[in-house]
């Protein structure tokens, strides 16, 4: 009965190291829809939760209130498969950087992009992510901001539905990105930058 007993807790130990070991970060990038066919997709990545972030109103909702928050995307990931860096590169190729109004379709502040960074380090790595992609942009205006992490509020309840849309309806998803010109957008930024700054090409989520 002692190995038994001794195999459990090996398991238990290497279950609280691998979780011990996961990353957190929170992006926004217009439609937490398509955000989550996006992230879900990495390798590195075992969790993208839907929610809202960015303002002081507490437990806001899709269909009622979320003044002052944005559309926003929790990503849990193993640094020890894919780094913050890689992280950001994969988020920058799947968002229109240079909309101050929204996203592709989707207009209005609770559509605008951006980076939440929780530490002075997360903050280095994201400015010099930017700053390699204004790098690639010459004379054109990167609006996405890098900001102060704020409380993360994940879609529940009734609005569960939110989570996982593009797994749940699936027809439904894809025909909302493709009237929204997202894929077709993002080609048209991306399609011709180095590949050393843009990990992965945008597909069809």
């Amino acid at each position: 009965m002692k190995y038994p007993l001794a195999l459990f807790v090996l398991v238990s130990l290497l279950s609280y190291a691998s979780f011990a070991a996961a990353e957190k970060t929170i992006l926004a990038g217009g439609c937490f829809w398509c955000m989550e066919a996006d992230f879900e997709k990495l390798e590195g990545v075992s969790d993208v939760i839907s929610g809202f972030t960015g303002g002081t109103l507490k437990d806001p909702t899709y269909n009622g209130n979320h003044d002052g928050h944005v559309e926003a995307v929790e990503i849990t990931y193993d640094p020890d498969i894919i780094s913050y860096q890689k992280v950001l590169n994969h988020f920058w190729v799947n968002i229109d950087p240079f909309d101050d109004q929204g996203q592709f379709c989707d207009k209005g502040p609770s559509y605008l992009s951006a980076i939440f960074v929780t530490n002075t380090k997360e903050k280095k790595i994201a400015e010099q992510s930017k700053k390699e992609i204004e790098e690639l942009f010459p004379g054109q205006n990167i609006v996405t901001p890098i900001l102060e992490a704020a409380t993360f509020y994940p879609i529940k309840g009734s609005e569960s539905y939110h989570q996982d849309f593009y797994k749940k309806s699936p027809v439904r998803y894809k025909v909302y990105r493709w009237n929204c010109g997202r894929n077709q957008r993002l080609e048209e930024i991306w399609k011709d930058k180095v590949l050393s700054i843009v990990p992965t090409p945008p597909t069809s989520g």
